[in-house]
């Protein structure tokens, strides 16, 4: 794990995801350098300094892309402006729920990260699925060099990731080589659902997912019978979740398992383990629509897999980092022991051999994301060769 913040994990991981959607070491640099004091400050003083620092290196490069755009130069124009929305995406996910600011600066995000997309001619759709009078946003990638319908993969948000972060992670284009399609959403709790259209999270995930998948069954480009879906993070809780009570997903992956969230909340109360942002009590309760702790806890109950993993039966793979820090690994055995009825169900730990040995594989994710883009190819009938 690169370490630019010695006394703060939080940053660290906001700096290593930003690595992994392709920040530059300079312009990391530059925006961190000046952050070493306010690092070691209580988060709301702290977050407003990372913010500045990294909001205006964003605005740099969308000022030179803006130069770009006037010389023709759209693809330049392009990879800078998604460089600069993920700086943005990373400085706005640490601010406090109502911070000043914070939804015009995630509006800015967006704005910037479509333009992007856009300008580099990326094979990155954005969409939107109907759900209860409001919309479920995501973005699809189509598999490349597929002859008629083809498999597609459902990827869920953790706690606080975007379907913009886990695309430009990189797997749905990993995907694409390998013949299978993307839907990367915003699942109710997270990204736009949560902040624009005020939908929290829910233990019963598969009320949600339903519509992704009777969404997916009405495009011709779409197989309806290989459906399959990944989580990251808290996401390990979602997808085992929806591939036990949606009988139409073909395969389920999570990338970082989380058997039992319920457990993981009473050890944070405790003070055990690392916390993934800042401000981190107010956005559990934020995600989940609780009126205070005690109410959040009430709601974290209902979030663990025992008695759900069983009525799996389609093949799953079950994938964590060996020094998970905020995940214990026993929970992926959890998760895999009682995948009972999977008839192909896999335990891959990513250990310092392969790297992606922490959560979710952030601090090195691209050993971990191809490994689970072949076990997906090969599960759905994509491929793993020219």
């Amino acid at each position: 794990m690169f370490r630019y913040f010695p006394t703060n994990y939080v940053w660290n991981l906001s700096v290593d995801l930003a690595i992994e959607m392709g920040a530059r070491i300079g312009e990391i640099e530059a925006m961190c350098a000046p952050l070493q004091e306010a690092a070691r400050q209580p988060d709301a003083e702290g977050t407003a300094a990372f913010r500045a620092t990294w909001a205006d290196m964003a605005e740099k490069l969308c000022s030179l892309a803006a130069e770009d755009e006037m010389r023709g130069r759209l693809l330049s124009a392009g990879e800078k402006y998604k460089r600069a929305a993920s700086y943005l995406l990373t400085c706005e996910r640490l601010q406090g729920h109502g911070a000043p600011g914070r939804l015009e600066l995630y509006k800015r995000f967006l704005e910037v990260f479509q333009r992007g997309i856009a300008l580099a001619g990326e094979n990155c759709e954005r969409v939107e699925i109907a759900y209860e009078g409001r919309v479920i946003s995501g973005l699809y990638t189509r598999a490349r060099n597929v002859q008629g319908p083809a498999p597609v993969l459902v990827q869920l948000n953790g706690l606080d990731s975007t379907k913009e972060m886990k695309y430009l992670v990189g797997l749905p284009g990993w995907l694409a080589e390998r013949g299978v399609a993307s839907l990367v959403i915003d699942q109710p709790g997270t990204g736009e659902a949560l902040r624009l259209h005020g939908l929290t999270a829910r233990f019963d995930a598969e009320h949600w997912a339903r519509h992704v998948v009777d969404w997916l069954e009405q495009r011709e480009d779409v197989d309806p019978t290989r459906i399959g879906c990944e989580g990251v993070s808290l996401g390990g809780y979602y997808c085992p979740r929806v591939v036990a009570m949606e009988p139409r997903f073909a395969c389920g992956v999570v990338w970082g398992a989380n058997h039992d969230w319920r457990d993981v909340q009473k050890r944070r109360l405790e003070k055990e383990g690392d916390f993934p942002v800042p401000h981190y009590w107010q956005h559990v309760c934020w995600v989940w629509g609780a009126k205070d702790i005690d109410d959040f806890m009430r709601i974290a109950e209902d979030v663990h897999l025992d008695g759900v993993v069983e009525k799996i039966r389609v093949p799953f793979l079950v994938t964590h980092g060996e020094k998970d820090s905020q995940i214990p690994l026993k929970w992926a055995h959890r998760t895999y022991e009682q995948l009972v009825n999977s008839p192909k169900r896999e335990l891959k730990v990513f250990t310092d051999r392969e790297g992606g040995v922490q959560h979710a594989s952030f601090d090195n994710s691209i050993n971990a994301g191809h490994y689970i883009a072949d076990w997906v190819a090969e599960t759905l009938g994509g491929r793993t060769k020219r």
